[in-house]
């Protein structure tokens, strides 16, 4: 009888775990991710190389220093008379590199998503040409992304266990740094190569999400010197940081996974991981400026790529307190972090004059995509439609601007489509350095088209993929097309940029025309060198956080 007692006691208590380890699963997700957070080490000075202690004789060729904000929607900077909360967040750095050089007013990004873009412009050519399809991510996080319903949703997420077989050795093991296995092939060439066939002196700060395996850290891609993090995020500052002012989004599986599971660290060309000096923005941002000025009497290539204004939403208490007429918490955090990048790139473009620089640098501003949906932000993108991870135009439209002084004519306006492949081999040639002959490079330099030397679109077609999501821009038709749906969009942007006509009932002709281009064009392509592991429905219309209804437009996302 006692045994009996002694085993159901043991079952009620047994009982009782399983049901407080199910109320507080996150709770008990978050603290083993942060057992498995890898050791950082305290913040210790970074020695950049130092150039020359004079400027060579003669003419040198022009220092290149390229910005990439991440997830900037379209609608974020002043510059277009937009900007966050209707205006009351003022960019006037960012818009001054735009209006003292060129808008690229169909500017375009290499893909809706952070890794795939960027693999574009460090290569010239779209990333599905040597795999680097998706953007990568841990296994738990496509776990929880491709299994989170938002709360009522009509519609909802798929996560494909069977594909785990197929992922590459390595990048599905329980650790932190597994997702670096998920890399470009340490074969392709970076602008910072290029570069430095040159003379250029090279340097990255931030984010690199372009992998880790042996060959593809940024310091075994070209880079002399490297200082940030390889994965696609990082903390701002501790969460508890009495600096810090956060905002989290509880209906985002995507916020709750980067919380736990973010470090707060950087590495320098790959040494072990050592805490920032503060804000991660003005950190990266102190750095770059004596850089500059250590090497302000060589030719030098900045590839400038802090994780501003991507998730998770910290902004520093000086700059949520700047913005007490923005009400909604989420909005003004948003907006702080976004008046700290516009204040620190600033700061980058003050040094270039102090130093007697920036008519001999060409400045290059982009974002790597659209703004996120996921944040709950309805205007971030305003007047297109779409987010982040779709290809509608709020999701690969973005800010695009040059500044090249004496070079590129102050206040222009470039009309038609360039995109993120384009900075390779436009940068290459401001440097004089010569392309790859050895692979297609789909970039073309624009330099000429800017100067009137060469009339007429740089391309007539641009394309973009990801899994069965697929994109052809021609002319100023563009074509949507997502199989897993069977489902087609059609939208003239020369009368309808802002795709609120669809038109694949009347021109089906021309559907099928273009559905022809992508499938040339996936002929020339590669299998991903990873499968998606998920599929998730994203709005077009409405934020994430917001009641899904029927009958409104999504697409189906791969990653």
């Amino acid at each position: 009888m006692k045994l009996w007692s002694w085993l159901a006691g043991l079952a009620i208590v047994v009982l009782v775990l399983a049901g407080l380890a199910a109320a507080n699963r996150e709770a008990l997700f978050s603290m083993i991710a942060h057992a498995r957070l890898p050791h950082v080490e305290a913040n210790h000075p970074v020695s950049w190389a130092q150039g020359p202690e004079a400027p060579p004789a003669g003419d040198r060729p022009p220092n290149v220093v390229f910005i990439l904000a991440d997830d900037m929607g379209y609608n974020d900077i002043t510059f277009n008379g937009g900007g966050v909360a209707g205006g009351q967040v003022p960019t006037p750095n960012i818009d001054s590199i735009g209006r003292e050089g060129v808008d690229f007013v169909s500017g375009y990004t290499g893909n809706a998503t952070c890794a795939p873009s960027r693999a574009a412009i460090m290569t010239g050519r779209y990333p599905t040409r040597f795999g680097f399809e998706f953007t990568p991510a841990p296994v738990a996080f496509e776990r929880l992304v491709g299994t989170a319903r938002e709360p009522g949703a009509i519609v909802g997420p798929r996560f494909f266990k069977d594909r785990l077989k197929d992922m590459p050795p390595g990048s599905t093991a329980p650790s932190p740094t597994a997702v670096n296995m998920l890399s470009v092939p340490s074969g392709e060439i970076t602008l910072a190569e290029v570069m430095k066939t040159r003379g250029y002196h090279t340097l990255h700060f931030g984010k690199w999400h372009l992998g880790g395996a042996p060959g593809s850290r940024p310091e075994q891609q070209g880079f002399d010197e490297s200082l940030g993090f390889i994965a696609g995020a990082s903390m701002y500052l501790p969460e508890h940081d009495r600096d810090a002012e956060n905002s989290k989004q509880p209906w985002d599986p995507i916020d709750r996974f980067l919380w736990p599971n973010l470090p707060y660290a950087v590495q320098f060309n790959g040494s072990p991981m050592f805490k920032p000096a503060g804000y991660m923005t003005d950190y990266l941002t102190d750095e770059a400026v004596k850089a500059i000025k250590a090497n302000r009497n060589r030719p030098f290539f900045i590839y400038f790529a802090p994780n501003a204004i991507h998730t998770p939403l910290q902004a520093k208490k000086e700059d949520y307190d700047a913005l007490p007429q923005i009400k909604d918490h989420r909005l003004r955090v948003y907006g702080a972090m976004t008046r700290n990048l516009d204040r620190n790139i600033g700061r980058i473009l003050q040094t270039l004059k102090d130093e007697g620089l920036d008519k001999n640098t060409l400045v290059i501003f982009t974002s790597d995509n659209g703004g996120a949906g996921y944040i709950g932000l309805p205007d971030v993108n305003r007047p297109y439609r779409g987010f982040k991870s779709t290809f509608f135009e709020g999701g690969i439209h973005a800010p695009f601007f040059m500044r090249w002084p004496g070079v590129i004519a102050a206040r222009s306006r470039y009309p038609y489509p360039v995109g993120h492949i384009d900075i390779f081999a436009t940068a290459a040639a401001a440097g004089g350095a010569a392309l790859p002959k050895d692979r297609v490079i789909d970039g073309v330099d624009l330099l000429p088209y800017l100067q009137g030397k060469i009339a007429g679109r740089p391309h007539q077609t641009l394309f973009w993929r990801s899994g069965q999501y697929k994109v052809v821009l021609d002319g100023d038709w563009k074509l949507q097309s997502s199989e897993a749906q069977k489902k087609v969009w059609l939208y003239d942007l020369a009368s309808d940029p802002t795709e609120r006509h669809e038109l694949s009932q009347s021109q089906p002709q021309r559907v099928q025309a273009m559905l022809a281009m992508l499938k040339a064009q996936d002929a020339q392509s590669v299998k991903p060198t990873w499968p998606s592991l998920l599929q998730g429905p994203v709005f077009i219309d409405h934020p994430s956080g917001a009641p899904q209804k029927k009958g409104e437009e999504f697409i189906l996302w791969d990653n």
